[in-house]
């Protein structure tokens, strides 16, 4: 009992001084609601009102139905230009995808033969590169294919093959950056404010008050894990009501309790490497400079962008042991795919299993790094 009541105590002391600065609130608080949002709309790796130019030399219905086929909201209104401007229209950025149609096309496609149809692509669009140009392949073979048989649209296979997409009815890429950027945002907070917190102490002079209280280490380690933890999920409980689901319209499939006692618990396991990691650094810019490669380390690898089954496989073994491959592979299970506690309950033993490793190596180094103060 008096090893809760000092956690208690030290707890709300932790909370107390995080709701004294207000820099550091304001800065929690943008985080969970502007952030969220730039992330998941700000970049969008889909094709929408792409710049398309036409060379149209055919001039003919076949051409005609080309043109017409670049609809919004993947193109913008196809412009036509001269073969002549293309080179400048490239250069200068103008559009991203310049068709060249050449004479007589229309007229060699009935005589049976196989004309060559150009398209230029601008490929410092990268997000819009490859991913447009097949667009506007599979759009002008459908036209083709529609033009000269237009009682048979669909092949001379036969079967007809139709695509359902069930989670994601629209393929809207939306939904998976806002979770991901609220991912995100855990990850960085969970790490930055409870190692801040231990750095301030040490900077501050204020960890000489509590080594001479009768206190142990496991109850300041615990009390700062416990303190900055419920500050981040509640922080996690506004950006997910207020801007993923209020403002972005992003529909939740699976079970929110689920998913918030599964991040308590990630955030249980970040917060505990945060305090392994302010053990080593003695300063906050060595911890800041710390902190940046773990949190890129944990971001770039999640599984969130590439699959682990995409990388090499010493790599994918490795990254078992980073917890924030376990939280994503779980968020996306509960929240899209409306998994239960059945199903993702191996993900919440290993997040926990490396919380608990993560705080045994965090205690150990805090020991004696609190030995080294007195």
């Amino acid at each position: 009992m008096l090893w809760l009541q000092n956690v208690g105590f030290l707890t709300f002391k932790e909370i107390w001084s995080f709701l004294s600065d207000r820099l550091l609130l304001g800065f929690l608080l943008l985080s969970f609601t502007f952030l969220i949002y730039n992330d998941a709309t700000g970049v969008d790796t889909e094709v929408t009102n792409a710049d398309v130019a036409v060379v149209d030399s055919d001039d003919s219905a076949l051409s005609r139905r080309y043109r017409d086929a670049l609809l919004p909201p993947f193109f913008k209104p196809a412009v036509l230009i001269s073969r002549s401007q293309i080179d400048a229209v490239m250069d200068a950025g103008s559009f991203a995808f310049v068709i060249d149609i050449p004479a007589d096309f229309e007229a060699d496609i009935l005589r049976g033969r196989t004309p060559a149809l150009q398209l230029n692509i601008d490929a410092t669009a990268m997000s819009q590169a490859g991913v447009g140009g097949a667009y506007i392949e599979q759009i002008l073979l459908a036209e083709t294919r529609t033009y000269l048989q237009p009682n048979r649209p669909q092949d001379s296979l036969p079967l007809l093959i139709v695509d359902r997409a069930l989670f994601n009815p629209n393929l809207d890429s939306l939904r998976f950056q806002a979770i991901e950027a609220l991912i995100e945002q855990i990850t960085l907070f969970a790490l930055l404010l409870v190692g801040a917190a231990v750095i301030r102490e040490r900077e501050q002079g204020t960890i000489e008050h509590l080594l001479v209280m009768p206190l142990r280490a496991s109850e300041i380690a615990a009390s700062k894990v416990l303190a900055n933890g419920l500050i981040v999920l509640c922080a996690v409980l506004v950006g997910l009501a207020l801007t993923v689901r209020l403002v972005l319209q992003v529909s939740i499939e699976g079970s929110v309790p689920l998913f918030v006692l599964a991040t308590a618990l990630y955030i249980f396991s970040v917060t505990s490497l945060g305090i392994m990691l302010s053990t080593i650094a003695s300063t906050m810019p060595q911890f800041g400079m710390l902190i940046m490669p773990v949190f890129l380390f944990l971001r770039m690898l999640s599984g969130s962008t590439s699959p682990l089954s995409s990388m090499p496989n010493t790599l994918s073994t490795l990254l078992q042991a980073s917890p924030t491959v376990h939280f994503v592979n779980l968020a996306q299970a509960v929240l899209f795919r409306d998994a239960g506690l059945m199903t993702v309950w191996p993900e919440i033993a290993k997040i926990t299993g490396l919380g608990a490793v993560f705080l045994l190596i965090a205690l150990s180094r805090f020991r004696a790094m609190l030995a080294r103060q007195r």
